[in-house]
C-alpha cells in the first residue's frame, strides 16, 4: 500500500490522526496533516483505509497493487 496526502484539500478535521496515529499527524502550525510513513505496514492497512474513507475532505489517496488469485483471470 502506497499513501498520498494533498495538504492543499485538508481541512484540518484531524480524523486521520485519530484512527491511524502511527501514520498521520498534524502540523502544530495550521492542523493540516503530515503524512508519517508513505508505506505502512500491513497490519496498519485497515485503519489507512477508514482513515482514508471518512477523511472529509477526500485528501487521502491510496494505492495498492492488484491482488492476482490462484485460478482467477
Amino acid at each position: 500500500m502506497r499513501v498520498a496526502v494533498d495538504r492543499d484539500k485538508c481541512c484540518g478535521a484531524g480524523q486521520c490522526v485519530m484512527i491511524a496515529p502511527e501514520v498521520f499527524d498534524q502540523d502544530e502550525d495550521d492542523g493540516i496533516v503530515l503524512l508519517l510513513d508513505d508505506t505502512p505496514q500491513a497490519r496498519l492497512y485497515r485503519a489507512v483505509r477508514e482513515a482514508a474513507s471518512v477523511c472529509p475532505a477526500a485528501a487521502i489517496q491510496l494505492s495498492e497493487p492488484d491482488v492476482v488469485q490462484p485460478g482467477v483471470g
